[in-house]
């Protein structure tokens, strides 16, 4: 019997120990980290908003940490290929930046999805993306015009986009709406804007980004955006709330994650602190903002509170559609 009570308190003694040295190593950690260099993954490819802000941030971070920080570009299979690799890789070196769309509509867009998207961590979030409504210049006066247009003549108007989740919410809408518009496919949607400039496309959902030049010379014009705020931006151009479609609310999500236990949350609170210190820069607001982004640095609980309302609305789509929500291989 004393022999147990001696092993009991030795292994309490142990444990004790271990949590001691895990309080006492935690911060250290995070002052310490990061080790050598770090690696943002981003699911989209080169020249986008979300890729032109990943690189200015890392940019400003290699030199706040003393370590590079590269930016690794994953595009393809919607988004699987950065995110199935990232998910799976569970480096606490590694993280991901992204469009929180990549994977939120995942769930309803496919059957079975070859990772779990419960294991993503937000960190920080950087901006939102502004998400454009685009027509033919002398189409359309207004999206309520549009849809006039649209409600007259079934299924003679058509539309495309660049983004799933999106397409999610357009059908879930026009569906609510009693509306019939042919969905054009595209291999690449953003070839999409040219038959928009064209006139052979009517309606056209994307990153503002994707359209900018083409609207700025006057052959796309844009009829709203779909963020919960009116931009300086795009001075004039209503919210679709303003426009009469508040059900096409949806605000464009970027930011910094890391998988679930891979970082201790202290790290991820310097890595948060530091990115918003960052995005204090007015010249970064400045860059960023040319690419069709609003700047809107917060914090990890204010992210994950962003992304859960958005994964909320989306699944009020998918069930106007009757689409139930895809199980995790």
């Amino acid at each position: 019997m004393f022999m147990i009570r001696k092993d009991l308190r030795a292994a309490a003694a142990c444990i004790w120990a271990a949590l001691v040295l895990s309080a006492i190593c935690s911060p250290a950690r995070a002052q310490d980290w990061p080790t050598r260099a770090v690696k943002f993954v981003l699911p989209i490819g080169a020249g986008s908003g979300a890729d032109i802000g990943a690189r200015l941030i890392a940019e400003k971070l290699s030199a706040r940490w003393g370590q590079p920080v590269v930016v690794e570009n994953r595009p393809g299979g919607d988004g699987f290929v950065a995110l199935t690799g990232f998910t799976s890789g569970r480096d606490d070196h590694t993280l991901l930046y992204a469009p929180a769309t990549t994977f939120t509509g995942h769930p309803y867009l496919h059957d079975k999805l070859p990772y779990n998207p419960g294991v993503l961590v937000p960190i920080v979030r950087v901006s939102s993306t502004l998400i454009s409504i685009g027509a033919p210049p002398s189409f359309a006066a207004s999206l309520k015009d549009m849809f006039d247009k649209a409600r007259a003549e079934p299924g003679k108007l058509n539309w495309t986009t660049t983004a799933g989740a999106t397409d999610l919410i357009i059908r879930a809408f026009f569906k609510k709406a009693g509306l019939d518009l042919v969905r054009v496919p595209y291999r690449d949607p953003i070839q999409g804007q040219n038959d928009v400039a064209e006139g052979r496309v009517h309606l056209y959902w994307s990153a503002y980004a994707i359209v900018q030049a083409q609207a700025q010379a006057g052959r796309i014009k844009v009829l709203a955006i779909t963020s919960s705020e009116p931009t300086a931006i795009l001075p004039g151009v209503p919210t679709v709330a303003q426009a009469g479609s508040p059900d096409l609310t949806f605000d464009g999500l970027i930011g910094l994650f890391s998988t679930r236990d891979t970082l201790p949350a202290a790290v991820r609170e310097r890595i948060g602190a530091d990115v918003r210190a960052v995005l204090d820069d007015p010249a970064i607001v400045q860059r960023l903002t040319a690419t069709g982004q609003t700047v809107v640095p917060g914090t990890a609980a204010d992210f994950a509170a962003a992304i859960d309302r958005q994964r909320s609305a989306l699944a009020d789509f998918a069930k106007v559609l009757g689409i139930k929500a895809a199980t995790i291989e």
